[in-house]
């Protein structure tokens, strides 16, 4: 168990390691030859010029002005200075709700961390509990937590009240926050400028028809039920086999490229590789002929299979994206039920294009239902039984548990110095290093269960991500933790105690998670700034593969916020926060210390950094706020149980309304707002459409639309597209390829399914 030696000696090496990073970053940022991997979102912006392209020969690699270095912090406050609005028409509505959510954990836990030390912590001290346990480990800082309080002592009245106090204020900042959210985004998506799917539904089941093709059927549909406001549609292709020559084109060519820029630089010598998995085995050949040859092959496979595409009416699937005259007409459509029978003719507002995950447009409505049963138990596995290497690994990584294995380790690390190391910082490594593939796993599950779009696949990535850590990560080291510290303990008391040394023994668990802090939320945001991968890819690419400046711009890697992984994890030091924050305060300034750090951190990457791979206009708050309340209701009913063992049944009895009362003010904020979130307000719609035939009369909408959701692979217009008219065009005679008694007999028969579903 780690003592408070132990949690200097970790504070110590992750603040050097935090500011080792923080250091390097403000050194490397400086250098010309940097800039790119630093600034990149400016470059891809066309505001930034190359430093290194008018400086001197020494000069265009190292920063010979050394005041610059004098002012090496100035990031900082460069992060905090550009206002709200400004930072949201530059970065996107996502990356600045997104670290809000920072700024949110500041507003809840500075408050809160104030009130416990002045008040909890003194009565805590001065319980005198644990020293009358003889047999029970602890430390100098479970005697700051509840833990010191003796059974049925008048003290856990402080505890009852300020755990209303905490849920009283973390309430008003969560409706506070959510009220600004929904403002924010009804006024994104109010301000926009004109985007495709502000015009545009994606339709998805549609039913089969044995007399009109896909694209028949779905223009004749909606010129009937929506002839005022159909516009134009574009049905959707399986291009999943073209995409995939697609992309291993594009990486053949990269490798043809790689070979002719190193032929370039040395003529004498002509490059070779072998036929073989990655040039791994086989026959040696000339590089550039050998992939020249494979393009060529690709090229004409690639041109075959797109014209299967093209002409083969079963690689049309019962999906397409129809577009509207206005946005009044799209939102109507994308929130309404189009005919009786519920399950086809599916509506939903369409994504935007780059947000679009095409492998998925494929699939059929049943199998998406099968796909997330099979999903959905595979989950529950997945979450089971990783319990296992998680309790070895927190096992293994305890003085007890190394000395067991490697018994020959025992009188190195049992060192001073050594023993410190490994009871604070190892615990923490432990866990993160065990949890690097989970984030892959659960988004290939997720896009087995079928989403639609890129914002979509990370919301339910997220979820499956805040689940496993909820289980696995806070109740499996609670359990796991608690069984193989206070074992003996358990076994030498008699059954009636066992309830009250469990009691005791989940606030000692702070230590652990104040180490796990320290190594993922201080050490590893900083080394976040300091970007090493994406710094060592850029100058590997630019030394082997970049000859142009177009090469150049496509070696920089500015990546983007990844909400599937990192939304979670704040949601998970939330939850320590609540929980320990009427258990053991001395976990709130290592909490505060992270959402501090983050948020200056990733405001300085969403202006300088981060290229948004979509924009969903915040649509992933409601997600946000159920796990804040989710966090709260834990650390309520955690706090019940634990005060429920201390003999105290009448303050037990009074902590029962807090669970009620959170529940009820999660369903007063779900009615009240959510609906922002879900919908699009028709009196937006309108006055937007309004506006936009005043100010733009002569728009040609479908001309705009036209090749706004082309599946990628046809952009070079091997597709066939409707002839454009104009939109005054009359659309009172409805095109169809039926007689009237298939059609009388077809559209009864879906009235008549509908019915009986």
């Amino acid at each position: 168990m780690a003592t408070l030696q132990d949690i200097v000696y970790s504070a110590s090496i992750n603040l050097l390691s935090a500011i080792f990073f923080l250091l390097a970053f403000a050194i490397l940022r400086l250098q010309p030859i940097n800039d790119r991997v630093y600034f990149p979102k400016w470059y891809l912006k066309g505001i930034r010029a190359s430093p290194t392209h008018s400086r001197a020969s020494v000069s265009r690699f190292v920063n010979m002005d050394f005041r610059t270095y004098i002012r090496f912090l100035n990031w900082m406050p460069a992060a905090w200075r550009m206002p709200e609005l400004e930072l949201i028409d530059h970065a996107g509505l996502d990356s600045v709700v997104y670290i809000r959510i920072y700024l949110m954990g500041l507003k809840i836990f500075v408050p809160i961390t104030i009130l416990a030390f002045a008040v909890l912590v003194p009565v805590n001290w001065t319980g005198g509990t644990l020293e009358r346990f003889k047999d029970l480990t602890f430390s100098d800082i479970d005697k700051l937590s509840i833990s010191n309080i003796p059974p049925g002592s008048q003290r856990f009245c402080a505890h009852v009240l300020m755990s209303y106090v905490f849920t009283f204020w973390t309430l008003y900042v969560i409706y506070k926050e959510y009220k600004t959210t929904a403002v924010m985004r009804l006024q994104f998506l109010a301000s926009e400028s004109r985007r495709p799917d502000q015009f545009t539904v994606l339709v998805r089941n549609v039913p089969p028809d044995p007399d009109e093709s896909v694209a028949e059927h779905v223009e004749h549909f909606f010129c009937v039920n929506h002839p005022d406001h159909y516009l134009s549609h574009q049905v959707v292709y399986n291009a999943n086999n073209l995409a995939n020559l697609v992309e291993r084109k594009k990486t053949l060519l990269n490798w043809l490229t790689y070979h002719q820029n190193k032929y370039e630089r040395n003529p004498s010598s002509k490059p070779t590789t072998k036929t073989g998995f990655c040039g791994l085995w086989g026959t040696r050949v000339d590089a550039i002929d050998y992939y020249t040859t494979e393009i060529e092959k690709l090229t004409e496979e690639e041109d075959k299979e797109r014209e299967r595409v093209i002409n083969d009416p079963n690689a049309v699937v019962p999906a397409a994206f129809v577009s509207f005259r206005t946005r009044w007409g799209a939102a109507i459509c994308a929130q309404t039920q189009q005919t009786s029978n519920p399950t086809i003719w599916l509506t939903e507002r369409a994504p935007e294009p780059r947000d679009v995950y095409w492998d998925n447009l494929a699939i059929p409505y049943v199998e998406l239902t099968i796909r997330r049963l099979l999903v959905a138990v595979a989950l529950f596995f997945l979450i089971f039984f990783f319990m296992i290497p998680i309790a070895f690994v927190q096992s293994l990584a305890s003085i007890e548990g190394i000395e067991k294995v490697f018994p020959f380790l025992k009188p190195i690390i049992e060192m001073k110095s050594i023993k410190s190391l490994v009871q604070g910082i190892l615990p923490g490594i432990a866990l993160k290093i065990f949890l690097v593939l989970l984030p892959i796993i659960l988004m290939i599950m997720s896009k087995i269960e079928g989403f639609t779009s890129l914002s979509s696949l990370d919301r339910r990535s997220a979820v499956k991500y805040h689940l496993f850590l909820l289980v696995n990560v806070f109740v499996g080291s609670i359990v796991t933790g608690t069984a193989m510290d206070q074992l003996k303990t358990f076994l030498s008391q008699s059954a009636t105690e066992i309830p009250k040394i469990i009691g005791v023994s989940i606030p000692l668990k702070a230590t652990f998670f104040i180490t796990y802090i320290m190594v993922d939320g201080w050490a590893a945001i900083a080394a976040e700034i300091l970007r090493l991968v994406p710094l060592i890819m850029f100058h590997l690419k630019n030394t082997f593969l970049v000859k142009t400046d177009q090469d150049r711009e496509q070696a920089m890697d500015p990546g983007c916020l990844d909400f599937a992984t990192s939304e979670p994890r704040v949601q998970f030091y939330f939850l320590l926060g609540l929980v320990y924050a009427a258990v053991t305060p001395l976990l709130l300034p290592f909490i505060i210390v992270f959402f501090a750090f983050s948020y200056t951190v990733f405001r300085h990457q969403i202006i300088n950094v981060y290229n948004q791979k979509y924009e969903s206009g915040a649509a992933f708050w409601p997600d946000v706020h159920m796990r804040l309340i989710i966090g709260l209701l834990i650390a309520q009913l955690l706090l019940l149980g634990l005060i429920s063992t201390r003999e105290a049944g009448k303050l037990t009895l009074l902590l029962v309304a807090l669970p009620v009362l959170t529940i009820w003010f999660h369903v007063f904020c779900k009615g009240r707002f959510e609906s922002a979130f879900v919908k699009f307000p028709l009196q937006d719609a309108m006055v937007r459409d309004t506006l936009e035939r005043a100010t733009d009369p002569h728009l040609n909408l479908k001309l705009y639309l036209q090749d706004a959701y082309v599946h990628p692979v046809f952009k070079d217009g091997a597709v066939e597209r409707p002839e454009i008219l104009s939109e005054e065009e009359d659309n009172s005679l409805v095109p169809t390829t039926r007689n009237s008694q298939k059609s009388h007999s077809k559209y009864s028969s879906d009235v008549s399914s509908g019915v009986g579903s």
